[in-house]
């Protein structure tokens, strides 16, 4: 059964990236109807309620559920997004929209973030309720839209107009569960937390005048380059909160290597040397408040000085940081420029975390143990921005996990998250269907 669910897993996992739901930030993007559409083609059949919702034209997220047959039992929803971000083509080995099987490994954008998971658990569901199982709590699966892009049209919509349909006691979403070997055993990170997402503009203004005499002039768009050059330079202190001390101690790690991972005067220096790149990335990203300058736009016509510039930044929180902190780091990198600057926020999301010690952790761990006998689970903090809490907002206990085979390295799975040359191997697919499988009839039969 192993390869036969594996093949199913990634015929619909090529599926879904050739339909190229690319979520470009846009109302008018995504086009989620298109995976939406080949999940029902999937799930449809007998033991399956399912119901599209869709709050903008091709902006649509599927909800399956098998009931439960005891009205008040624990629930469980499994939650994959749709949607993925753009690729560049011309970066790409293989195209990032082919959905090409090439030496076990299914090629193309979204094969890792994270059509892999969604198309895993739509498989999952589909043979339970093929095999006539009834759970004591409902089973509930979403198919989302609009995660690349804060999840708007997709889990935000959901939990705001149909709450009493998605809602759940415990919910698994992206992105943990890929093997990290370490001298005590393998390791299998749960993401029990995500860092919070302050999106906000920078306008950085100016005095305009004529450009063929710059001296002693304004520039919005000079001043502007002293700005990202103050901002990518700004080093704050690392936090070393619970949940990094509970991922790195678990890890089982040398002590040289613990110590200097725990340690908020040591692990910036660390990062700096460690040579595997992501997991340095990681490090530095889950212990520090972060600002990435992303988007510039300034000037308007070529011989004229401009007089203002507005910049895109991405701010990712750290776990007790609010609107104020963020605004108190912005004016302590920008100096004696946050005069000229204006702060903008167009989002808003506060860092959010749940529970390790709950009976949904200890099911996790002794389902995963039959690929990995002897494995041990432990806690992540992700640092990028999942649906997961929204429902972390109404109580559910969401983790975020999967089940990979060792060919994916923990170094393979972080660059490619919006990177190039994304894959997923199909052995990785069939642990994960059968994850879902087992985690099901732990949990709730």
């Amino acid at each position: 059964m192993a390869g036969n669910i594996a093949a199913e897993v990634a015929e619909l996992l090529q599926q879904m990236i050739r339909n190229a739901c690319v979520n470009d930030g846009s109302p008018g993007s995504g086009h989620e109807l298109r995976n939406a559409d080949v999940l029902r083609d999937i799930l449809d059949g007998p033991g399956l309620d399912i119901e599209l919702h869709e709050p903008l034209p091709g902006r649509a997220s599927l909800v399956a559920r098998i009931e439960g047959r005891r009205p008040g039992a624990p629930s469980l929803a499994l939650l994959g997004h749709t949607d993925v971000v753009p690729a560049n083509g011309d970066d790409w080995r293989h195209d990032p929209f082919g959905g090409e099987l090439i030496d076990g490994e299914v090629w193309g954008r979204g094969a890792v973030d994270m059509l892999n998971l969604t198309a895993s658990m739509a498989v999952a569901v589909r043979h339970l309720a093929d095999a006539g199982f009834r759970p004591q709590g409902d089973l509930v699966f979403i198919g989302v839209a609009d995660e690349e892009a804060l999840g708007t049209h997709g889990a935000e919509w959901l939990m705001e107009h149909l709450q009493d349909a998605v809602r759940a006691d415990y919910l698994i979403t992206e992105a943990g569960g890929f093997p990290i070997a370490g001298g005590e055993g393998v390791r299998l990170p749960v993401v029990v937390g995500e860092k919070g997402v302050f999106w906000c503009t920078l306008t950085i203004r100016g005095t305009p005048g004529h450009a063929s005499q710059p001296l002693r002039t304004d520039n919005a768009l000079v001043k502007a380059a002293e700005v990202v050059r103050r901002l990518s330079e700004y080093k704050p202190r690392a936090d070393i909160h619970d949940a990094w001390r509970g991922f790195v101690n678990g890890l089982g790690l040398p002590r040289e290597y613990t110590e200097a991972l725990l340690h908020p005067d040591r692990i910036d220096p660390f990062c700096e040397v460690l040579p595997a790149l992501g997991l340095a990335r990681q490090a530095h990203a889950c212990t520090h408040t972060t600002i990435a300058p992303t988007i510039l736009h300034g000037g308007t016509k070529v011989n004229v000085i401009p007089d203002r510039v507005h910049l895109d930044l991405d701010i990712r929180t750290l776990p007790g940081w609010d609107r104020p902190e963020v605004e108190e780091m912005l004016g302590d990198a920008l100096g004696d420029l946050a005069p000229d600057v204006e702060v903008e926020f167009r989002s808003a999301d506060l860092a959010s975390i749940s529970p390790s010690e709950t009976p949904l952790w200890h099911a996790l761990e002794r389902v995963a143990q039959r690929s990995y006998p002897e494995a041990r689970c432990v806690p992540f903090l992700t640092v990028g921005a999942t649906d997961a809490r929204f429902f972390r907002r109404l109580g559910t206990v969401s983790y975020g996990f999967g089940l990979f085979s060792e060919r994916l390295t923990f170094e393979d799975y972080a660059t490619m998250f919006h990177g190039v040359d994304e894959r997923v191997d199909v052995d990785s697919l069939g642990l994960s269907a059968e994850l879902w499988d087992g985690l099901v009839r732990e949990s709730l039969e």
